[in-house]
């Protein structure tokens, strides 16, 4: 190695990782053939690939993050053996899995070395990163992840850590492993499934409060509960599904009906929370993880590929190419129709997909009809430009769940409709914004109400 590079390609390593599996090397090496100084090559590498390390909570984990550094509490530890598969010559490891807490919220983890400490210890961890495991976050702490046992700490202790968080509704999220909460239940339904061979009854349902709604499945009877009821639960486990939480009540869940002395002190009462959901602005679906059952109201400004006629496998409804699915193979696929388009209101923007039964409404045309428009065009892209052409612009408000994924922020629509009651507040907004010129006021009412209309 080359010793004027080799103190840089070691500074690297201890910022990065390995330089070998991430790739970096190569680009290391590819800007000092171009005869780039090394000292500018360093700094180029560790600008692109995140190399100024922050210091992060848990609550401020997502995606794709790397090289930050973490300090929490051990909650829980354990290990197990990885046994490598018949015929390779690799040797048996050991992964050391376990939970680290602060005082935002608690995360899964899982190293590939011995931590120092146990449980009740606060450790340092820098050069962390975080991957998506079984829909939650998991902090991953490699080889060249530096981990220190930290003796003087203002975390709090272990026992108020481990202990379940009072929280409302929009506060639950991926950061929550054991949540009290107050909510009243909006809706209900019994389902019986099979469960190591016996027949067990899973209520399921939804619950709100004054700031929102969620799901939830109790996996024990709840006697005395019904849509309504508003109930305290303590100790209830949070669920990750897609991205959204939701509360999981088990048999150490504590589950009560709040009297009426305490009900009067509420925020909410049951009228309130189930009044449907005033629209909000992106900008506030941005900001968070994930929202269920929310409405948001603006205009299509994008109509994206994807859009319109698609081939769905019959086995599991994946999307496939050329009759093709990537789990089932060669499949004889049936025919489905959707929309994924971008929705803005001036304060951001989202992707938001329209299944079929929502696509036929908003589109103006069935499926069938859509079919008959492909085929008579000879072209699968027929109806998505005919989508295009009809859409963009449009006004709509829709209703549904909006989830973070690697691809960023996503919203899946349950419902949509043309509020017609903002035309109005919409086109004084628009003449505010044209002037107070009186000449020719006339002429800008006209076109302002003309476009309005056409927009709703």
């Amino acid at each position: 190695m080359d010793e004027k590079i080799a103190p840089h390609l070691q500074e690297l390593t201890r910022a990065l990782g390995d330089l070998e599996k991430t790739g970096i090397r190569a680009e290391f090496e590819k800007l000092i053939a171009f005869r780039v100084p090394p000292d500018v090559a360093k700094e180029s590498i560790l600008r692109k690939f995140g190399g100024k390390r922050k210091v992060l909570k848990v609550k401020d984990l997502s995606a794709n993050l790397k090289n930050f550094e973490l300090t929490g509490r051990t909650l829980d530890l354990g290990e197990k053996s990885i046994h490598p598969q018949a015929g390779t010559q690799e040797k048996p490891s050991r992964l050391y899995t376990g939970v680290l807490a602060d005082e935002t919220g608690a995360v899964l983890f899982s190293s590939w070395k011995e931590l120092p400490g146990s449980i009740g210890d606060v450790i340092n961890i820098k050069n962390a990163y975080v991957r998506i495991w079984q829909n939650r976050i998991r902090l991953s702490i490699g080889e060249q992840s530096p981990v220190l046992k930290i003796s003087d700490s203002l975390l709090p202790p272990l026992s108020e850590l481990s202990a379940s968080q009072k929280k409302k509704l929009i506060d639950i999220g991926a950061v929550d492993f054991s949540v009290d909460t107050i909510a009243c239940v909006l809706q209900l339904s019994y389902r019986e499934i099979l469960v190591k061979g016996r027949q067990s009854r899973v209520v399921s349902g939804v619950l709100a409060d004054e700031t929102g709604r969620m799901p939830f499945t109790a996996w024990i009877e709840l006697p005395g509960i019904d849509i309504g009821s508003i109930i305290r639960i303590e100790g209830a486990q949070v669920r990750m599904f897609r991205g959204m939480p939701s509360v999981n009540i088990l048999n150490s869940t504590k589950v009560s009906s709040i009297g009426p002395d305490e009900v009067g002190k509420l925020a909410f009462t049951f009228e309130s929370a189930s009044k449907d959901p005033a629209p909000i602005k992106i900008q506030e679906i941005n900001s968070r993880d994930s929202m269920f059952d929310v409405s948001v109201a603006g205009n299509l400004v994008s109509v994206r590929p994807g859009s319109g006629i698609i081939s769905r496998c019959p086995e599991c409804s994946r999307v496939i190419q050329k009759g093709n699915c990537r789990v089932h193979g060669k499949v004889e696929g049936v025919w489905d129709m959707r929309i994924k388009a971008i929705m803005d209101d001036g304060t951001g923007s989202v992707s938001v997909m329209f299944p079929r039964e929502l696509a036929e409404i908003i589109y103006g045309k069935t499926l069938e009809e859509a079919e008959q428009l492909m085929f008579s065009d000879v072209s699968k892209d027929a109806v998505y430009e005919d989508l295009r052409r009809f859409l963009t612009g449009r006004y709509l408000a829709v209703r549904g769940n909006s989830s973070k994924n690697e691809f960023g922020i996503s919203f899946v629509a349950e419902n949509a409709w043309v509020p017609e009651e903002d035309l109005a507040v919409r086109v004084v907004e628009i003449l505010r914004r044209l002037g107070p010129d009186e000449e020719d006021g006339q002429d800008k009412n006209s076109q302002v109400s003309r476009g309005g209309i056409e927009l709703a």
